[in-house]
């Protein structure tokens, strides 16, 4: 049974309230508010020559436009609510094919019911499809107001029918923050058509008046009822011991950050909750190292929604050995995961959380080391490398050379080339082991006149090998 309008007003009542509350939290990158958020809704009606056809014994055009007052009248008497129509389709017939027959016919304003139901009664339905004109054409109806919830609500019987990609618009104005993710309702269809619409938004099919009178009130209640997550970040027993860790919020639809929040958790374990704008839809990346990335995330509008993400950590500290001064200096290390993939770089004398797990750092040590480690959860792995000594190479003839590491096996390992045709003088602080200088004078005749040394390398000590011309 339908309800009258001041049933469904008294339905809002609470979820109105609850905007009142919502509407002072959950800004775009956590932007403080002094005043309540407003939240406008532009209704953009299809008054296309379509909307004329029969849908139950009265036309789409009748039933769209009753709706909508009916819709319109119960929203009117509340603050922080405004609300806009515009139209496309009514102002020229169908044969003018006319692809700019779109106009904002009441501007938005608080508690302007009136107007918008006055308006609909001197339309008519006739014209064209420019579905993507009018999205573009909506960017320049919403106050330039970088605090407010601007939705858009699409209620259509077609397609676009301007040769134009409505797709695109959507995305490229949801980008631009003009507006949320929009709501498009399909009504009446007698074909489905929804998979060229669920692009723009979030897609309804209101095949039928019963149906589409059900989506209406689902959309408003999405629109202003408060939505809450709060995020538990467990270790590997499932126990929420994690926290202070950063996250993100991304829209996965322009793939732009929306939160950004540093967990927190109170001395009893709960995650504090979060005010989230359910209107989008989102991936949450958890910036541990490595990231855990969910897509899609299951928030559920007007609910308290409680998300759990197994998050267990552990510390390497990379630890830099007893020897001062560091004849490297500052060690970086490099860390991956077991696909080889690079998780994260850092510096020795550091402590680095990572997920629980192996990984494979990489010591940017001449030559490098590679320790294959596994971290744990709650507990601290320390990972060094041996003091380094000093290669000196003692002559300044120029020439051409490389040093090779020494194996077990008697096989060499390419670790460094010297100044390709400069000056071989160098310092070079090294790993401890045995190693192979090859090295021809760039004033030489031939190959054959390559000079072979070997030479070991002992920590804290100073290696010198000399050079001499052929």
């Amino acid at each position: 049974m339908e309800r009258g309008a001041g049933g469904v007003r008294c339905g809002w009542a609470a979820l109105l309230l609850a905007l009142l509350v919502f509407s002072r939290a959950a800004q775009a990158q956590n932007a403080p508010s002094e005043k309540p958020k407003v939240t406008r809704i532009l209704f953009l009606l299809d008054a296309s020559g379509s909307m004329m056809a029969p849908w139950e014994g009265q036309p789409r055009w009748t039933v769209a436009k009753r709706m909508l007052s009916k819709m319109v009248d119960s929203l009117n008497a509340y603050p922080n609510l405004e609300l806009g129509l515009r139209v496309y389709g009514h102002q020229f017939p169908n044969a003018d094919k006319n692809c700019q027959d779109s106009k904002l016919e009441v501007p938005f304003a608080p508690r302007n019911a009136k107007a918008i139901k006055d308006k609909l009664t001197t339309l008519k339905a006739q014209g064209n499809t420019p579905i993507t004109y009018s999205l573009e054409q909506s960017a320049n109806d919403f106050p330039t107001d970088k605090s407010s919830r601007n939705v858009l609500l699409l209620i259509t019987d077609g397609l676009e029918s301007c040769n134009r990609d409505p797709c695109a618009a959507s995305i490229a104005l949801q980008r631009k923050h003009v507006f949320l993710k929009p709501f498009v309702i399909g009504i009446g269809a007698e074909r489905d058509f929804g998979k060229q619409l669920e692009c723009l938004g979030q897609y309804y099919n209101a095949a039928e008046v019963k149906t589409f009178r059900t989506v209406m009130d689902d959309v408003i209640a999405q629109t202003l009822s408060k939505t809450t997550v709060s995020v538990n970040l467990t270790d590997a027993a499932g126990r929420p011991v994690e926290s202070n860790v950063n996250m993100t919020f991304v829209n996965n639809v322009t793939e732009q950050p929306e939160y950004n929040y540093v967990h927190y958790r109170d001395a009893q374990g709960k995650a504090d909750v979060l005010d989230i704008d359910a209107l989008q839809s989102y991936d949450l990346v958890i910036n541990t190292v490595p990231p855990v990335r969910q897509a899609n995330l299951a928030i559920k509008p007007g609910k308290a929604n409680v998300l759990t993400f197994k998050t267990p950590q552990g510390t390497l500290w990379l630890q830099n050995p007893a020897i001062t001064p560091n004849p490297y200096g500052t060690v970086q290390a490099v860390v991956h995961d077991p696909q080889k993939n690079t998780v994260a770089s850092f510096p020795f004398g550091t402590r680095q959380k990572l997920l629980a797990g192996n990984y494979e750092v990489e010591l940017l040590t001449l030559p490098r080391i590679t320790r294959r480690v596994t971290v744990k959860q709650g507990q601290e792995l320390a990972v060094t490398y041996a003091a380094p000594g000093t290669l000196n190479i003692t002559t300044d003839l120029k020439g051409y050379g490389s040093i090779y590491r020494l194996n077990d096996d008697e096989s060499q390992t390419w670790i460094y080339n010297l100044p390709d045709g400069g000056s071989s003088k160098v310092n070079l602080p090294m790993q401890p082991g045995a190693y192979r200088l090859v090295f021809r004078t760039k004033t030489s005749t031939g190959s054959k006149f390559t000079d072979v040394r070997n030479f070991s390398i002992r920590s804290g000590q100073t290696t010198s090998v000399a050079i001499f011309g052929k």
